[in-house]
């Protein structure tokens, strides 16, 4: 009897959910580094649950740290870390047949940006103090601001290096790889004590997406494990989605670029 009472089923901790985001990105990328390969179009399916999981851990993730500021801090250097180290890689090898374009440390930079703002705001609003708030809410619109004066850039001749730079080391929200999707993450962060309206914001996205014909309505399938997540930190594994996340795509890119050229 208490093996069995041991044994049941407890929900779904933080590690639990960042590991099956790892699985799913995985299995996804493999279909986008062998496309050139022939790599079936279901593989991606795989992969459209894995930003929502991602920027629902980020939301209680970020809600839990003891230092939001080292964890904004962490967020940048993944970002420009990954941007820079794939645009050495893919100059050396010269595989144009994929292009690595993968960031989510920019989204996921993006999304805690305007989580830092609500908190500002929240912090001004309790103590009345109306620079707070004002604060709360450029952090929050830097991200919007920052993509309108990069695109700006891009159309300009004279300017558009400086704005192809600019997009590696300043968090942009057009920038990102899901782009107005990443707003979820400050939607959820509002909603953190209510998690079916978190879940209903997913819905809604995914609604959206269904009725454009994309496939990333399959993000509704994170709403399963989020429901089951039992609110525990689980095992630690603070910097190893920090190394992973780079080291597979890159090590996926090398060997698909060695397969296609022998």
């Amino acid at each position: 009897m208490n093996s069995l009472t041991t044994s049941k089923f407890k929900g779904f901790t933080t590690f639990d959910l960042k590991i099956m985001g790892i699985v799913l990105m995985f299995i996804d990328h493999i279909h986008q580094m062998f496309v050139p390969m022939g790599a079936p179009n279901w593989l991606d399916w795989f992969g459209r649950p894995v930003a929502t999981l991602f920027f629902y851990v980020s939301v209680v993730g970020f809600s839990h740290t003891r230092s939001k500021e080292k964890y904004i801090m962490r967020l940048y250097l993944g970002m420009v870390l990954m941007t820079l180290g794939s645009f050495v890689i893919q100059n050396i090898v010269g595989y144009e047949e994929v292009q690595l374009i993968n960031n989510i440390f920019r989204d996921l930079l993006v999304g805690t940006l305007m989580m830092y703002g609500i908190d500002k705001i929240s912090e001004g609003r309790s103590s009345k103090k109306i620079g707070k708030i004002l604060l709360g809410v450029a952090i929050i619109l830097f991200p919007v601001i920052s993509s309108g004066i990069l695109f700006s850039l891009l159309s300009n001749p004279n300017t558009i290096m400086a704005a192809v730079w600019g997009v590696n080391f300043i968090p942009a929200l057009l920038f990102t790889e899901n782009s107005f999707m990443v707003l979820l993450i400050p939607l959820m962060y509002l909603a953190r004590n209510q998690r079916w309206l978190q879940c209903l914001l997913i819905a809604i996205a995914a609604l959206f997406f269904f009725s454009q014909g994309s496939t990333q309505w399959m993000m509704i399938f994170a709403v399963i494990p989020i429901l089951l997540f039992n609110g525990e930190k689980g095992r630690g594994m603070k910097n190893f989605f920090y190394f992973f996340y780079p080291l597979h795509i890159w090590i996926l890119y090398l060997v698909s670029a060695y397969l296609f050229t022998h």
